[in-house]
């Protein structure tokens, strides 16, 4: 495909629900799955004459979260009412934040996997605000009807706002990606899209250019109702695809074009309309006068600087200086959490081998925590004993093929090296032994010494497959390396 005529301008509204025990400005809990309306209370569906009382611990997730993201932390913000109707909504406003956010500015930089420079992404603003309820829509069952669970009004999210700095669909999912890992490493959020713990809008339009060395910009649309990563990046593609068409159609003018909402079709791959997109002037912002500022010490910005511990920026850095590992590999280990990283690194550190424990690690020990789904933290082999069985690999003792036997039979016993050695009849060939088996398979094959001297190396295969028949605990990579060099003793 060609280089494309426009560029994508893509800004992302990233919302993400806090890991409180209980609400925002109440003590409901916000376990998910309970059944409908069970977790309020008169403060959270609005009940006339209840105050609200800030959850501290919100405050502070949202702190670490900006201190991650390299923003600047307000030392006073204050709480706004954001004002529309909606069914869910039980007091008619939101509160929110307006115009003094707990942070402001920072950025996020994306990994760089194929050598480019890594691609930073700028943030507006992080800020605190209540979830709505929840709006069930019956279209299957006849009664075409709407119900309302108001179980996560008062919910505390994050509003995670970017900079339009994002050019490409697949750059949005790579930057929603890493986000939600980072989360993750801060323990602010569990990111489960499903839960409904972690929401994306997205804004997006084109600057195409024109003859005259300038560019004509399409409106921007709000892009929602995107409940996976490769939602986001389908319906972006798609999104992008119609504003240029409609730019053509309209015969490049497209200046009284109002910005409007989309949502996405899942089913249909398309992004329909909804409705016009609002401007901040529609929501009548104004302060909360129920709620105080929040003040923030120099004391309480250092003690949570401390909880951050190491990101996975730093991490991935870290995994190639100390082990020489590539950026992928370091991606791959880094994205599976933090108690896998520890692994990783007790794995490389025993067997010195920091390539081949990643290799292993990502290869066998990946594998079988997927096919079992496990954590790491139930895989049955202790770090230490798996370098144990990479070491034997690695000195020749094992060839691999006999060292992921070992390795499977460690799994499903819980077996020590020796011991699945040992159950698996697995002996290790004397050397001396192993000498005379290659010098009578290179007396025995005149036509393979043959053609190995006459440059064709991989004839040797043949001396190496009739070793095996011969003995089958014999290491295939020994045999080959020995009668290699008996056969070019031969020739000298």
């Amino acid at each position: 495909m060609g280089e494309q005529p426009y560029t994508i301008v893509i800004g992302l509204e990233v919302h993400v629900q806090l890991l409180t025990e209980s609400k925002l400005f109440c003590g409901c809990s916000t376990k998910f799955g309970a059944p409908p309306n069970t977790q309020t209370c008169p403060v959270c569906i609005g009940m006339p004459g209840v105050l609200p009382v800030m959850n501290r611990r919100a405050v502070e997730l949202a702190i670490k979260t900006g201190i991650a993201l390299n923003c600047e932390i307000a030392r006073f913000s204050k709480w706004d009412r954001k004002n529309y109707y909606y069914p869910d909504l039980p007091k008619g406003y939101q509160i929110s934040q307006y115009d003094l956010p707990i942070c402001r500015g920072g950025y996020l930089d994306l990994p760089d996997q194929d050598g480019s420079e890594a691609r930073r992404i700028g943030i507006i603003r992080v800020h605190l605000e209540e979830d709505a309820g929840k709006s069930m829509h019956d279209e299957k069952a006849g009664r075409a009807d709407s119900r309302i669970d108001l179980n996560r009004a008062g919910t505390p999210l994050l509003e995670i706002v970017t900079r339009p700095d994002i050019r490409s669909p697949s750059e949005a999912k790579t930057f929603l990606t890493e986000l939600k890992l980072l989360l993750n490493y801060l323990e602010v959020s569990d990111c489960n899209m499903q839960e409904g713990s972690l929401r994306v809008d997205a804004n997006i339009n084109l600057h195409i250019p024109t003859d005259n060395g300038r560019h004509v910009a399409t409106p921007i649309v709000e892009v929602k109702n995107m409940n996976s990563f490769r939602a986001v990046e389908r319906a972006l593609t798609y999104e992008a695809q119609r504003q240029y068409e409609a730019f053509l159609e309209t015969g490049h003018r497209l200046g009284d074009v109002p910005k409007q909402t989309r949502g996405w079709d899942e089913d249909a791959q398309i992004t329909r309309p909804q409705r016009s997109k609002e401007e901040s002037s529609d929501y009548r912002y104004f302060p909360e006068p129920d709620l105080v500022p929040v003040t923030v010490s120099d004391a309480e910005l250092e003690a949570l600087q401390k909880t951050l511990g190491e990101l996975p920026a730093q991490i991935r850095r870290r995994l190639q200086a100390t082990y020489q590992l590539n950026a992928y590999d370091s991606d791959v280990i880094v994205n599976q959490g933090r108690a896998f990283v520890d692994y990783f690194c007790q794995l490389a550190d025993a067997s010195g081998d920091g390539k081949m424990a990643a290799n292993w690690i990502q290869q066998d020990v990946l594998r079988t925590l997927n096919e079992r789904q496990w954590t790491i933290a139930q895989f049955p082999i202790a770090a230490a004993e798996l370098a144990i069985l990479l070491r034997r690999v690695k000195s020749g003792e094992l060839d691999t093929a006999k060292g992921r036997l070992v390795f499977a039979h460690m799994v499903d016993h819980r077996a020590t090296v020796d011991d699945a050695i040992q159950a698996l009849g697995i002996v290790q060939v004397d050397e001396t032994e192993l000498r005379q088996l290659c010098a009578e398979l290179v007396a025995n094959n005149p036509r393979v010494v043959a053609e190995v001297k006459s440059g064709k190396d991989k004839a040797i295969g043949s001396l190496v497959g009739q070793a095996k028949k011969r003995n089958p605990n014999v290491n295939p990579a020994r045999v080959k390396e020995i009668c290699l060099e008996l056969i070019q003793q031969e020739g000298s």
